[in-house]
């Protein structure tokens, strides 16, 4: 008998007669007033966990977005700009931009000469900070978020959720998910942080309210 066949047989041995494992499901999956610091709502968690991936964020009244989009794109000197092909175009009449509506025969190296994009979202989580994209027509293609250096993502309130389980429960599993937990990062073995490398290097999130 080979080492394999030994090591095999032994498994075998270990297993044999053994019942299925009992699962439990009584695990938490919302959260409660312990994961909330004083005053703390659910906008404010989010925020706070954004911003602790060294993400910049803003929170914004639905009837200034447009003039926060411009400002925003003005401070990071964006002279070109995708966005996809259901975002709404009159969130961006503050900006001189030249605009690219996205669509398929956009190349990765098209994308490689742009200097930002700006999607909407389709769930945030508070208790991790991120954001989950599913390429509805406000998101587009997972491409265009990933090449371009900034990435100007709006997130509204009632779009946000507690916990992991809950957007789970909101996200469809046959859509393309793309989950973004602050701007792109990687560290070597000597943990020295270099962003950008897989991704945006700069994340600007707009909570709209």
């Amino acid at each position: 008998m080979d080492s394999r066949d030994h090591i095999l047989a032994a498994v075998r041995s270990a297993i044999h007669g053994a019942g299925d494992p009992v699962v439990t499901r009584d695990h938490r999956t919302e959260l409660d007033e312990s994961d909330f610091a004083e005053g703390q709502d659910l906008v404010d968690l989010f925020v706070e966990r954004v911003d602790d991936y060294r993400a910049e964020v803003h929170v914004v009244d639905e009837a200034d977005l447009t003039l926060r989009l411009g400002e925003v794109l003005g401070a990071h000197k964006v002279k070109s700009l995708v966005i996809p092909p259901g975002l709404e175009g009159a969130w961006l009449k503050t900006t001189h931009a030249r605009l690219i509506r996205d669509d398929p025969s956009v190349t990765a190296a098209d994308l490689d000469q742009v200097d930002a994009v700006v999607t909407g979202s389709a769930v945030g989580i508070a208790v991790t900070g991120t954001i989950v994209l599913d390429a509805s027509p406000d998101q587009g293609r997972r491409l265009i978020t990933l090449v371009p250096d900034l990435h100007v993502c709006i997130v509204r309130v009632d779009d946000i959720v507690g916990s992991v389980p809950e957007a789970v429960r909101r996200l469809s599993p046959t859509r393309p998910l793309t989950w973004i937990s602050g701007p792109s990062a990687t560290s070597d073995i000597e943990l020295n942080r270099v962003e950008g490398v897989h991704g945006p290097r700069t994340l600007v999130v707009l909570v709209v309210r």
